[in-house]
């Protein structure tokens, strides 16, 4: 299977483009979860939780269910004004995107109860087409999908635990081109790939009464180790101590980087009042300190200096782990119509130091509401929209050995996420 460097989307992977959270993670994978910003872990109704609590299957009725969403996604232009003067400025692309999800679980066996969901927990995609920012980022593009199997067991009625098995599969592209030493030389990448890797997830829950749920959920950290075909030229061909002798001056082979998708906990507690509003509080940190560098591999030396010094050095990262604080409302109209409203706090997981342009992230805040349906005892439907606003930001890392001196701003998120849930 071919596979390859998209992760150097990863340093990247951070944001779905610019990310729906710290880094590259999307907590929104369903219209509940959009609906209340990712505030869904302790009160989990529907069939997604098998995915953000598989605890909480065996609270959810006897009864088989399956359900299907779709998410659109848009991620604005990002402009980038440079201290240095316009000729560095820059506008990255706006883009779209369609991501579907799938959450289906069984009824009761003994007390287990099975699930499984296919999702899209992590990924990236940022595109320059402006001189500066192209020399870096001219496309970081990486797409993370999650097949879990879980099981959940209820000891009693106050008490349950869950846990699954992650396979991710990772799949990318990375291209950049520009001078990168003045006056005129440049140099030039095109990877692509993919790859398979495997985690778990464990989940409790404790209900101290019928109204309260207290949970904890824990979603491993995954070590992407991509490996593929990487195409790399400049324009040097001799260096100036020895003109008359030739240099390669293009690498086409193999190629690998490894990457982490960070560990994940989240601590969650809801509350249902006069049985109609449930509220919600979650906490959850990323442990994104495992990410120190981003260093490509290649099985020769690249001999030329500039494709050396461009794409085979170790590129420093040293991220910071995040926390995340989020705060859900449901309420029930008791008339087959559910309300549902979110909002959320990200920190952001780059130091200044090594800002760059595959991933200009910023702390967010995050807005979002939505509305079920129940059409009859056996179906629902819902649709769920989140706004995901990026702070401004500016940087100076010249002196660090970084690219950038300048102002990131206008960076947001949309979601627009639909979905049809069944029972059976």
């Amino acid at each position: 299977m071919k596979k390859a460097i998209a992760v150097a989307g990863l340093t990247l992977l951070a944001t779905t483009g610019t990310a729906l959270a710290s880094g590259y993670r999307i907590p929104e994978q369903s219209v509940n979860s959009t609906a209340r910003s990712g505030s869904y872990t302790a009160y989990t109704p529907g069939a997604d939780a098998t995915y953000f609590n598989p605890a909480n299957m065996s609270w959810l009725e006897n009864r088989a269910r399956i359900e299907a969403d779709a998410t659109w996604i848009h991620l604005s232009s990002i402009s980038y004004t440079d201290a240095r003067g316009s000729a560095y400025n820059g506008d990255s692309e706006s883009e779209n995107f369609f991501m579907p999800t799938l959450f289906a679980v069984s009824p009761e066996c003994n007390k287990f109860r099975f699930g499984f969901s296919v999702t899209a927990p992590a990924g990236l995609s940022k595109q320059w087409q402006d001189p500066y920012p192209r020399t870096f980022a001219e496309e970081f593009t990486l797409k993370v999908f999650e097949f879990n199997p879980t099981v959940s067991y209820k000891f009693n009625d106050r008490f349950s635990v869950g846990g699954g098995v992650r396979g991710i599969y990772v799949d990318g592209k990375v291209k950049s081109r520009g001078v990168v030493q003045p006056p005129n030389i440049t140099a030039i990448r095109d990877m692509d790939g993919d790859t398979w890797e495997a985690g778990y997830n464990l989940a409790l829950t404790v209900r101290p009464t019928e109204k309260m749920n207290l949970s904890l959920t824990y979603r491993s950290e995954v070590d992407l180790g991509v490996k593929g075909h990487a195409e790399l030229t400049t324009n040097l061909t001799r260096l100036p101590t020895a003109p008359f002798t030739p240099i390669p001056s293009r690498y086409s082979g193999d190629t690998g980087v490894e990457i982490p998708l960070p560990a994940v906990l989240a601590a969650a507690v809801s509350y249902t009042f006069f049985d109609q509003l449930t509220v919600e509080f979650e906490y959850d940190r990323t442990f994104w300190s495992d990410y120190e560098n981003l260093d490509f591999t290649y099985p020769v030396s690249l001999v030329n200096p500039v494709l050396t010094r461009a794409f085979d050095n170790p590129v420093p990262k040293y991220w910071d782990d995040t926390d995340s604080w989020r705060l859900s409302l449901t309420y029930d109209l008791k008339n087959n119509w559910t309300l549902m409203a979110g909002f959320g706090i990200d920190e952001n997981p780059i130091p200044s130091s090594t800002v760059g342009f595959e991933l200009p992230d910023s702390d967010a805040l995050l807005y979002s509401a939505g509305v079920r349906y129940k059409i009859n005892n056996d179906m629902e439907v819902g649709v769920a929209y989140l706004y995901d606003y990026k702070k401004s930001r500016s940087v100076n890392n010249l002196a660090e050995g970084g690219r950038v001196n300048g102002t990131f701003e206008d960076a947001s998120a949309s979601l627009l996420t639909v979905g049809l849930a069944y029972k059976f």
